[in-house]
């Protein structure tokens, strides 16, 4: 027997309504592999992109901090696929699958984190959305133009995992992923930052473990790790109560997560000197935007080759890493002497 096709009837075992390697497609037909199911190949795929090379130079939440352990746009991809894959595990649904959408969620978030999407935004014509750059990376910028060709479970989780200050969960609305691996990368991705923010915060001294709303204190532990022990358990017991028709999570769970993200936004991402750092960053991408509309050529892709050159300078910046603007603002406003 092909490995492949062993490990296609090991899947047989999962959950009824978990997904199955066998029955994805791809925009594209190719060949099976003799040993990795296609979501093993997904995510090795993800894994080799430059993309995901690109993570581990991208802020999370603060800019180029002095420390070593904040957290960067990589580790908080990792968490998130840790989370992902407990979770996964505990409802014997497909691991592989939840992995993939976790590793690949990401790779389209700009540099400088959120304040990085919030200009980018304003600069594209278009709009922008980190959640559908991560899908443009993977179908048509990554391995030179071609994309990765990922399956379709793949792509929409990858796609849908993204809530902004919008709903965590929403059994049957039309923003939430159709398999229930993508709706669990969905609840770990806000599981992982709210409370990796916040650890990260408390190092900075933003904040104190006191300053943590009490019923959160309370109902979720003191800690990091309680934190996420407590979220974790509750949707995996909760989603067990419906028998997986959806990922689930406590009324009072999902308050304190939605009432913790507003704590964070309100304490540490919008305060004062976040707001000075926001300038800074307007005023970085503006420059290297401006400068990119008039001499395009030594820097972006020749590729989508249908997409207009404003759209691939949008792709271009939002696929720098922090250094990389920075070092590209710099060489623009300072001047060359030739001697």
């Amino acid at each position: 027997m092909i490995i492949r096709e062993h490990l296609e009837e090991r899947e047989l075992s999962l959950h009824l309504r978990a997904a199955r390697s066998c029955e994805a497609s791809r925009q594209r037909q190719e060949g099976k592999s003799a040993v990795r199911t296609e979501f093993q190949r997904d995510r090795d795929r993800i894994l080799h992109s430059k993309a995901f090379r690109r993570l581990k130079r991208k802020t999370q939440v603060f800019i180029s901090p002095e420390g070593d352990h904040y957290r960067t746009r990589l580790t908080h991809t990792l968490e998130v696929s840790q989370i992902s894959r407990t979770i996964s595990r505990a409802l014997n649904i497909n691991e592989d699958l939840t992995e993939a959408i976790a590793l690949g969620h990401d790779l389209g978030h700009t540099p400088f984190g959120h304040a990085g999407e919030h200009v980018l935004n304003e600069l594209s014509l278009e709009g922008f959305r980190h959640n559908q750059q991560s899908l443009r990376v993977v179908d048509q910028l990554e391995y030179h133009g071609k994309g990765l060709n990922l399956t379709d479970p793949v792509r929409d989780g990858i796609l849908r995992h993204s809530k902004g200050k919008g709903p965590i969960l929403a059994p049957g609305n039309a923003e939430m992923p159709y398999t229930l691996e993508g709706q669990v990368v969905r609840i770990s991705d806000i599981i992982a930052y709210v409370n990796h923010d916040l650890d990260d915060a408390i190092r900075a001294e933003m904040i104190t473990r006191e300053d943590i709303p009490e019923n959160a204190r309370h109902l979720l532990g003191n800690t990091f790790a309680k934190r996420i022990d407590s979220v974790v358990k509750d949707v995996i017991y909760r989603t067990l109560d419906n028998d997986l028709k959806h990922i689930a999570v406590s009324p009072e769970i999902l308050n304190v997560l939605e009432q913790l993200r507003d704590f964070l936004f309100e304490r540490v991402y919008w305060v004062k000197d976040a707001k000075s750092e926001m300038d800074k960053i307007h005023h970085i991408l503006s420059t290297i935007h401006k400068h990119l509309t008039v001499n395009p050529g030594p820097y972006i892709n020749p590729w989508p080759e249908n997409d207009p050159e404003e759209r691939r300078i949008i792709d271009f910046i939002a696929g720098m890493t922090d250094n990389y603007a920075i070092n590209l603002f710099k060489s623009i406003v300072t001047p060359r002497y030739r001697f």
